[in-house]
């Protein structure tokens, strides 16, 4: 490793673009920019829409909302890196910008977590007490609970830059990704991380550890309420709300566990691999989940329609 460096003081770091396929960068920013024109005008649709009509401004369609906020949040963070380097080869980032960037992108990826449990919870009040579903799931309640994921998301990131931004740096600064992640950016301090390490670690488990157990639980209650129902039909009806959701959470989990497994299992894998599984972790949710809920929620379909309608009757 390079000679140590005066602090983070002026400290550029590195970022990797596509390893292998440098020379196609320019092609290749054609699907990445599709794919956040995608998620970010198909998220602002969702919000709009139950912004707009007062039909959706129930618990189930606010909690979206809310998961909109965070998939646009995730894309807007790594945005700039990513299509900086396949339109400008633009790979040099200060370590303050890049600390900055890796608490945005942790940050929002935690609220997601944190709101899909929300949802789990919003479908199993809704299928276990459909009567008092409303009377439990008031705006002021959701509203807490909002912004309970985010305080707890802030405050559980905010020391990872803190710790970092101390450390001394070596001269060697290049990361493995087109953004800044907390497992790429703890490899490169000349001094011992293992605070970092530590925290970073109780961090996974309290927030995207506890959560997936927690929506797991959910889905158990769920399970044994619609069992109890009746009528086959009351039971595929009320599984059927729950599709969505489970959709989303597998999105959400299933590359999440697949790029820790890779990390751990397959270090010495082609660096290919690691880029494109970190890249379905942090783009597929974001573009996939306005497409589920537009297809399968018929409500959410309806509002994206008449707010398209009201936009053309203005005009």
């Amino acid at each position: 490793m390079g000679a140590e460096s005066n602090g983070s003081l002026d400290l550029s770091v590195f970022l990797t673009g596509i390893p292998g396929l440098e020379a196609q960068h320019g092609w290749l920013s054609i699907p990445f920019f599709t794919v956040y024109i995608v998620a970010i005008v198909g998220n602002n649709l969702i919000m709009a829409a139950v912004q707009a009509d007062p039909a959706l401004h129930e618990p189930m369609y606010l909690f979206l909302s809310m998961l909109a906020v965070t998939e646009v949040g995730v894309s807007v963070s790594t945005l700039p890196t990513v299509m900086g380097i396949l339109w400008f080869d633009a790979r040099q980032i200060d370590l303050d910008g890049c600390l900055a960037q890796m608490f945005f992108i942790h940050t929002f990826s935690c609220m997601e977590s944190g709101v899909l449990l929300a949802m789990s919870y919003d479908r199993f009040v809704a299928i276990y007490n459909p009567l008092r579903y409303t009377a439990i799931l008031t705006l002021p309640r959701i509203i807490c609970m909002g912004l309970g994921i985010t305080l707890k998301s802030v405050t559980l990131m905010a020391p990872l830059p803190v710790l970092l931004k101390q450390l001394p740096y070596c001269h060697t600064n290049v990361l493995s990704h087109s953004y800044c992640l907390h497992s790429d950016l703890i490899q490169l301090p000349c001094a011992d991380t293992k605070l970092s390490s530590i925290l970073g670690l109780a961090i996974v488990l309290a927030t995207f550890g506890l959560d997936s157990l927690l929506i797991i639980v959910s889905y158990v209650l769920i399970l044994y309420t619609v069992l109890g129902i009746a009528s086959g039909e009351g039971r595929r009806k009320a599984l059927n709300t729950c599709v969505s959701h489970i959709c989303a959470v597998l999105m959400y989990y299933v590359p999440m566990i697949g790029v820790s497994v890779m990390h751990r299992a397959a270090k010495h894998a082609s660096p290919l691999v690691h880029t494109l599984m970190s890249s379905v972790y942090l783009f597929v949710p974001p573009v996939l989940n306005p497409i589920i809920y537009s297809v399968k929620t018929k409500p959410i379909r309806q509002g994206i329609f008449t707010l398209f309608s009201c936009k053309r009757k203005l005009l």
